[in-house]
């Protein structure tokens, strides 16, 4: 099988039977990829061929999201927290020592744990709409806000609708420069997956504990100041969620972050995965370049 062939596989970590996809050759530096809500590794499809032919790709689902399972007697809390305990048991199920980062939405968060908890394993650092700064949040997240302030039945239920279908349409198609691009498969598949027994309440705890988040964006920062990964923040201008300042607060902790906008929304893969690729490409064969001049 040619190693840009893009397997699937699972494996038990922190008593979670965890999803994922894989390509590349097995002896490569590693890539991987944490995707966001309402999404999966699915994401990924169009980005991962384009990265193996080089590196050995690796893209989770998290828990509560796409194929990785939560066997029921697991009791599985979903907190951030939680889903990063159940990404590092992955990463030392693999025995990834080292991994450039790719972080989404939901991603970043979980990511970014992973990263401050061992900064030394990062070897480049990639931001596709994924924020780490208060001046990210755009003015989508009021209702949001509005829950963490008063997580009441009412407050709950008013964000409710975020979950169907068509919200989830929206949030592929908006901001794209050409609807047309945004393959349908991939908001029905999110749409069908969150509709699953009890689904819907996980989201809705995730965005209540979402603001846990934000109280640890100063260690997110202090890992970008103290190891200065190799860092392309690469956003669609138009996402409602994660606006463009959030992208550009990065260089005040790494100024030599390259900061890169396009002219599509929060699904940025779905219409720039080619741009997307080649960017992250010249980043990762710099870092792999840097980091051979300093063993040397």
């Amino acid at each position: 099988m040619s190693t840009t062939q893009v397997s699937f596989h699972t494996i038990r970590a922190d008593g979670v039977d965890v999803f994922y996809r894989a390509a590349g050759p097995l002896d490569a530096p590693v890539v991987l990829l944490l995707h966001g809500f309402p999404s999966s590794s699915h994401m990924y499809r169009d980005l991962i061929p384009q990265l193996a032919t080089r590196y050995r790709v690796i893209a989770p689902d998290l828990p509560g999201f796409g194929f990785t399972t939560v066997p029921p007697e697991r009791e599985y809390v979903y907190r951030f927290d939680a889903l990063a305990a159940t990404m590092e048991a992955f990463v030392q199920a693999l025995s990834l020592s080292s991994y450039a980062l790719y972080v989404f939405d939901y991603g970043a968060p979980v990511g970014l744990r992973l990263a401050a908890n061992a900064p030394q394993r990062v070897t480049a650092f990639v931001s596709q709409n994924g924020n780490a700064y208060l001046e990210g949040l755009g003015e989508a997240w009021e209702p949001i806000r509005r829950y963490w302030a008063d997580p009441s039945v009412a407050n709950r239920d008013a964000i409710r609708p975020f979950l169907e279908l068509e919200a989830t349409r929206w949030q592929y198609t908006h901001g794209a420069p050409d609807a047309s691009l945004v393959a349908p498969e991939a908001y029905h598949l999110d749409a069908a997956l969150m509709a699953r027994p009890g689904n819907a309440d996980i989201q809705l705890d995730l965005f209540l504990d979402y603001a846990s988040n934000l109280e640890l964006y100063p260690r997110f920062q202090q890992f970008f100041r103290d190891w200065q990964p190799p860092t392309l923040v690469i956003w669609g201008r138009h996402d409602p969620f994660f606006i463009p300042p959030g992208a550009h607060a990065f260089q005040r902790d790494n100024p030599q972050a390259e900061v890169r906008l396009l002219d599509t929304g929060h699904f940025a893969l779905e219409t720039h995965a080619q741009e997307i690729a080649t960017a992250m490409l010249v980043l990762l064969d710099k870092a792999l370049s840097d980091e051979t001049v300093a063993e040397k």
